[in-house]
């Protein structure tokens, strides 16, 4: 048997739900407008401004701040680091739930 998941092993930067939910959609998009993640996800400017923060400072996204003529634009994508603490997280949820279904088929 596999050694139990910690509660340490989870991602603590991916796991907050908004944090998980902004991975995710850059997931599956190569880049998203601020605006464009704000009404997807239903968040206030500031509530997707901080999580964006720490998802950056993390190393998990890239904003890029330019203008669009004279509108500033911001756009964010995923990095390497990113996907790949996203994939791990995910793994790790499956080994979660794998372990459960083993679990509920073995007491049954």
């Amino acid at each position: 048997m596999s050694e139990p998941v910690r509660p340490d092993d989870i991602d603590a930067v991916i796991h907050e739900r908004v944090r998980l939910a902004i991975v995710a959609a850059l997931a599956v998009s190569p880049q998203l407008s601020f605006n464009e993640l704000k009404s997807t996800l239903g968040l206030t400017d500031g509530n997707l401004s901080a999580h964006s923060r720490t998802l950056e400072e993390a190393g998990y996204i890239v904003v890029d701040k330019s203008f669009r003529g004279r509108r500033p634009h911001t756009a964010m994508r995923l990095t390497a680091k990113g996907r790949k603490a996203f994939e791990r997280y995910l793994a790790l949820l499956r080994q979660i739930i794998d372990r459960g279904d083993r679990d509920v088929h073995d007491s049954s």
